[in-house]
């Protein structure tokens, strides 16, 4: 039987594979009179990156770069073989590109200035989140946020253009690699998600326009460390299991994140006895999920205020997190003000 690729066939299938990122991209340059193609390019850069990390990801058991490198990163925090090669391909298609200055990653101590005195943006990134699970065959991903320098272009970085507020965000995205390989992004208009088709080499519009559900039954947080939490927190998490919902935690944010944003959920990693100003990075994490929340139609907090207005103060600051569908997080704010 001659299959037509661009009609479904009887099992209701498509075969027709759409909108490329590349031309989706092409597409939306003119929502940005201040380029000049650059940012558009910068997201071709991280694609490409991204290509590299999966196909890495999907031999790791087969090339022995699996499991633990042997050293900590500044988070103390043990760094796998895949953190590194990651880590390494994101900065090289970063630096080649020519449209970043400098870029902050969760695996380098301190800025790498790129000496780029002519690059008008700054990149911040976890280039492998949720790294330790790949020995096991769980998702993970990388976290980008891009910002656009303060200071003019011809002159040498300042700290002021990497210490923005998350609202000072021109593009921010995740990718996920997992079943399939997903490079989700916003630039401010909107969330739409692309799938990477591996025989083609290219990513492919799958999910435009994404919006998040207003409330859903899901609910993901690390219950291990409930004796930490503070009485808000024990309460609202009391309230999910009354109302019957599903506990849901990978343990790799970028996951949890993409599920409670298609199918409707809350995210939370509080404050906790050991980690009293919670856990995750501010900078090249909790601003990224945040802006993409937004533009979805969810929200995200710290507890006490908007993620996005949150000026940061050092590199790897840390931030609670609470993220998710708008009624979810809004309950569980009623219930973080009245212990307050």
């Amino acid at each position: 039987m001659k299959i037509n690729p661009y009609q479904p066939d009887q099992t209701g299938m498509a075969y027709s594979v759409g909108t490329t990122l590349d031309r989706f991209i092409k597409s939306k340059q003119s929502d940005f009179p201040f380029a000049s193609g650059e940012l558009s390019q910068l997201l071709r850069d991280i694609a490409l990156a991204a290509k590299i990390v999966n196909r890495e990801t999907n031999r790791a058991g087969l090339a022995n770069i699996g499991g633990a490198f042997g050293q900590t990163n500044v988070q103390g925090e043990e760094q796998q073989k895949l953190d590194v090669i990651a880590n390494i391909r994101f900065i090289r298609a970063l630096s080649k590109g020519g449209e970043v200055c400098a870029i902050v990653s969760e695996e380098e101590d301190a800025v790498i200035d790129l000496h780029n005195t002519s690059g008008k943006y700054v990149v911040a990134i976890d280039p492998l989140d949720g790294s330790s699970n790949i020995d096991v065959n769980i998702s993970i991903g990388t976290i980008f946020s891009i910002y656009r320098r303060i200071t003019p272009a011809g002159s040498p970085i300042q700290m002021e253009d990497v210490m923005q507020p998350g609202s000072k965000q021109v593009a921010a995205g995740y990718v996920l690699y997992g079943s399939s390989t997903m490079l989700v992004y916003t630039t401010g208009f909107g969330v739409n998600g692309f799938t990477y088709e591996s025989s083609l080499g290219e990513f492919f519009l799958s999910h435009p326009n994404i919006q998040a559900p207003k409330d859903g039954n899901i609910y993901s947080i690390n219950e291990g460390s409930e004796l930490e939490w503070n009485k808000g927190v024990q309460d609202y998490i009391r309230l999910c299991k009354e109302k019957g919902y599903s506990a849901r935690y990978i343990g790799s944010l970028v996951a949890d994140f993409h599920r409670n944003l298609l199918k409707g959920g809350i995210y939370i990693y509080p404050p906790t006895q050991k980690n009293p100003n919670g856990k995750l990075r501010l900078l090249y994490e909790a601003n990224a999920l945040a802006l993409l929340a937004e533009q979805a139609g969810a929200i995200a907090t710290d507890g006490k205020q908007n993620i996005l207005s949150i000026q940061p103060e050092s590199l790897h600051q840390r931030t609670p997190l609470i993220i998710g569908s708008e009624k979810m997080v809004q309950t569980a704010m009623e219930y973080f003000a009245e212990e307050k």
